[in-house]
């Protein structure tokens, strides 16, 4: 999945300027079907989505469910407990919802 599939290309009037709307993201609430995991040296966001979501694009998912560590970046911090969601079912449809 990509998650720019859903963002639309807005065209500038009179130009030939075409621009991405801003993508938008659901928050993710807690729920007793997350798992939690403690970070290890070289694990990656990306990494991690393909290992539990069988999809390396989902790497969003986990990094906005843990908004508490730095947002720019794949690679968490070694040593730290991470959330990941499991049912993601309602998080890309509220994903798909913001950006249609």
């Amino acid at each position: 999945m990509n998650r720019y599939r859903n963002t639309k290309i807005i065209n500038q009037p009179n130009t030939n300027i075409k621009y991405y709307r801003d993508t938008k993201y659901p928050s993710i609430p807690l729920s007793i079907t997350d798992i939690y995991v403690i970070t290890a040296d070289g694990d990656r966001y990306d990494i991690l989505a393909q290992q539990y979501y069988n999809d390396s694009t989902l790497w969003w998912i986990i990094s906005i469910a843990n908004d508490n560590l730095v947002q720019n970046t794949l690679y968490p911090s070694a040593g730290l407990q991470i959330r990941i969601p499991r049912d993601i079912s309602g998080i890309l449809a509220a994903y798909n919802l913001l950006n249609s």
